[in-house]
């Protein structure tokens, strides 16, 4: 299934057009200024313009190892004139360097910068290079906004784009096919017409929604993609970010850090040792019971008073209002109306179970959430503000504490369309395999940010459409114990080499056998474990070196 450029001619070759207008290579220098003609995008645009190209050498060694490359900067124009652009950026390789595959990678958050194409992909191991230093065409865009450089607390969390309709279907997904449409073309001319024999996509959360959406959407376009930790029903998961916020801003309902943190701290102490062994990670997170009633201040140990006279607690305990937050967000949430998806609701997260809420900014943040909205309240309340004010509203002024998720009132229409364009689960995949196409879903049991919950629900869906043996053909799911959303300082920090085994599969046949994961983290001095397929979790034989993969078994 390798993949060509709309328009390319029947063995592949772009034909030439634009300023170079030859089958020969261009330059790296002389692709500026390069016209990337509209016939060339599968949607509706006015074109491109490359707008800078310049050769960088060769650096780093080891693992670090970049080859020489040509880093290409284009735009691709909207059909809107009040849109924003989308702009992209490549890393071609040298010719002699370029091992005739191209890999496109995803976004985070909102978006609204470039992804580094000289970096890796989540969860990539220590001790192997990049895409770019193994010689991959990479490239990556902005998905057709820019974010503001000063937004706080990140980039990545400016939904301002929204307001424009066009802008909105490009992040929703619209922008993947232009991206990768232009690339190709693009790398065409720099490669005598060439084409990659293998392309592959991989992303993370947002990111790791755009793997499924073209998986989904365009299931020739790629030969393998990598989808970890994503955010496929955003919509919903915006739905669940306010109810949370709901929840959250209630006087006397936050808990703050030193109450996470015992929070934390009590449920691996209750479920740390459930797989034979306590390291601090627990590997079967739908086993963990904790009861965090255990918790509860005692009356004489209450300090302190939150608004409206209700009390906040102390660090070594939680009131019985902080006990029930927690709780619901552990619990599902349903809703009673209708989504343009069929969404019907967001399973929530394993706060009690694992979750590494210690992680301020991704988990609950240092302060509840108000209005005006604190920068250091969690990025999950803070993304429902930004999509509250710019996608469903259109009012930057409007108060997101207002809006209820389960009865949005006269936004209810506007809540489902939105759900109906961002909202990616279609479980039939049949044409993506069909095509050849083998996908990786990876996802960490502490992610406190996406759910875990939520990815193992639409496995479950392509496994119901497409059976189980089918799905096995073409799609492993593993979960990694302990890790938590991004790899961020989390108890198992995530390394396994999806990229390799991505080639593995789809150019030797040969599907991922008894993977083996690394933990990355400081002071983790290597230490392994099986990376279970799902819904297998690992378990410790009881002898042997704790510290290695061989010593434990995968366990249902």
């Amino acid at each position: 299934m390798a993949p060509t450029a709309p328009g390319a001619t029947a063995d592949g070759k772009s034909g030439g057009s634009g300023k170079s207008g030859t089958s020969g290579a261009t330059p790296c220098a002389g692709l500026r200024g390069l016209d990337i003609p509209r016939a060339r995008i599968g949607l509706p645009t006015r074109g491109g313009t490359v707008t800078s190209a310049q050769p960088v050498p060769a650096s780093g060694e080891g693992a670090t190892a970049l080859v020489p490359y040509c880093r290409v900067d284009a735009e691709i124009r909207p059909v809107d004139r009040a849109a924003p652009a989308i702009r992209l950026r490549l890393a071609l390789p040298d010719r002699e360097h370029w091992n005739h595959r191209a890999m496109m990678l995803g976004g985070g958050g909102y978006n609204g910068t470039v992804p580094d194409v000289t970096g890796n992909v989540p969860f990539a191991p220590a001790g192997k290079r990049t895409p770019l230093g193994r010689g991959y065409a990479v490239f990556a865009s902005d998905s057709g906004h820019q974010a503001p450089p000063g937004h706080k607390p990140t980039p990545s969390l400016d939904g301002s784009f929204g307001a424009n309709d066009e802008a909105l279907r490009n992040f929703a997904g619209d922008a993947l096919k232009k991206t990768r449409d232009a690339a190709l073309f693009v790398l065409g001319e720099h490669y005598s017409g060439q084409q990659p024999r293998r392309s592959f996509f991989a992303g993370g959360s947002t990111g790791g929604r755009e793997a499924l959406a073209v998986a989904q959407r365009w299931p020739r376009d790629f030969d393998g993609v990598l989808a970890v930790y994503p955010a496929w029903n955003a919509a919903s998961l915006d739905l669940f970010f306010g109810y949370a916020a709901r929840l959250l801003s209630r006087p006397g309902a936050f808990p703050g850090p030193a109450q996470q943190r015992l929070l934390h701290r009590a449920v691996l102490d209750a479920c740390d040792g459930d797989d034979g062994l306590r390291d601090g990670v627990v590997s079967d997170e739908a086993g963990c019971r904790f009861d965090p009633r255990t918790l509860r201040c005692p009356e004489e140990t209450v300090s302190g008073t939150g608004r409206a006279g209700h009390h906040t607690g102390a660090p070594h305990c939680l009131t019985g209002r902080q006990i029930r937050t927690v709780e619901a967000l552990s619990s599902p949430l349903r809703w009673k109306y209708p989504l343009g998806s069929g969404e019907r609701g967001y399973p929530g997260f394993p706060f009690l179970s694992g979750a590494d809420m210690t992680t301020p900014l991704l988990g609950m943040g240092s302060s509840a959430p108000a209005n005006p909205m604190p920068l250091d309240s969690g990025y999950g309340v803070q993304f429902w503000e930004q999509w509250v004010r710019y996608f469903v509203t259109r009012d930057p002024d409007f108060d997101s504490l207002s809006l209820n998720p389960r009865h949005p009132g006269r936004w209810r229409h506007r809540v489902s369309e939105l759900a109906g364009l961002q909202d990616v689960n279609d479980p039939d995949l049949r044409p993506f395999a069909r095509a050849g196409g083998k996908l990786l879903l990876l996802h960490g049991t502490a992610d406190e940010l996406v759910s875990h919950r939520s990815t193992a629900e639409y496995f479950q869906r392509v496994r119901k459409v497409m059976g189980e043996r089918a799905t096995e053909r073409f799609a492993r799911f593993y979960l990694v114990p302990g890790a938590n959303h991004a790899n961020v300082a989390p108890a198992f920090a995530a390394g396994w080499d999806a990229v390799g085994a991505l080639e593995e599969w789809t150019e030797h046949g040969r599907a991922p056998h008894r993977p083996v994961v690394t933990d990355t983290g400081p002071g983790a001095d290597g230490r392994t474990r099986p990376l279970c397929a799902y819904p297998e979790w690992p378990r410790y034989d009881g002898s042997g070196d704790p510290d290695q993969a061989r010593n434990f078994t995968c366990h249902r």
